[in-house]
């Protein structure tokens, strides 16, 4: 039985209004701070497409207004689910810009896990925005997937993930991260989100990383979404290595 639901965020953001239409209305500005490889086509009606791990979820723009509202909705599912998304842009006089996002439809039996994820989901993914925004305005990402189904429990998944990372006991905003992955530059920057037992942010010079654990009722599943800026990075060599360390530590 599908289950009718609506979602409400909002965030103050310190860029224009032309920057924040850029970031969540194109497939490149998406690509640096959502999951997935986006692409957008720009007009009412178009098709917009998010590809992740090899599957294309596509869905239909609704609204195309530039630096004002865009949305989109996916289609309706056998079981009568579907996703609605509506984001609506609001400069300040004073600088800045708001953007609130509404995220309706209808979920699944299951829905109130899913409804607890979108909403961890979409606190981190924002913070994610806000972060491209101030410190990698317009760069071009390299987006960066791996995945490792059942790898260990939460405990001790973030266990493994904070010794990897260089850290111990409580994780706050601000601790330092030093990192090492086969076949790629060392990562040294610090915590920028400390959404932990669900979502770890880390931010560099050149770089956006997020490790998350979906918890017990969605597998124990350990992913990778980052989002690399420096033109250097090679997408196909980059995410093989990140997916090998994925398999080292949960292997």
């Amino acid at each position: 039985m599908a289950h009718e639901f609506e979602l409400r965020k909002e965030i103050e953001l310190d860029a224009t209004p032309e920057q924040v239409w850029e970031a969540i209305a194109t497939g490149p500005g998406i690509d640096s701070w959502l999951m997935g490889r986006n692409q957008v086509e720009p007009r009412q009606g178009g098709t917009a497409r998010m590809t992740l791990f090899g599957q294309t979820e596509e869905s239909t723009v609704t609204a195309w207004e530039p630096r004002e509202r865009f949305a989109h909705r996916s289609g309706e599912s056998e079981d009568g689910t579907f996703m609605a998304f509506e984001y609506l842009i609001e400069g300040r006089d004073q600088g800045g810009t708001v953007l609130r996002l509404v995220q309706s439809g209808f979920l699944g039996d299951d829905w109130e896990t899913e409804y607890e994820a979108l909403k961890e989901g979409w606190d981190a993914y924002l913070h994610a925005l806000a972060q491209y925004l101030a410190y990698f305005p317009g760069r071009p990402a390299t987006v960066v997937s791996a995945v490792r189904p059942q790898a260990a429990a939460r405990e001790h998944a973030w266990t493994v993930l904070k010794s990897e990372l260089g850290l111990a006991g409580t994780v706050t905003e601000g601790d330092q991260v030093r990192l090492t992955v086969a076949g790629l530059p060392p990562v040294e920057g610090i915590v920028d989100y400390a959404g932990l037992p669900t979502i770890l942010g880390v931010r560099t010079g050149d770089a956006l990383y997020r490790f998350i654990h979906s918890g017990p009722l969605r597998g124990d599943v350990v992913v990778l979404g980052h989002h690399i800026f420096s033109a250097e990075a090679d997408a196909g060599e980059t995410e093989k290595a990140w997916q090998s360390w994925l398999n080292r530590l949960f292997g």
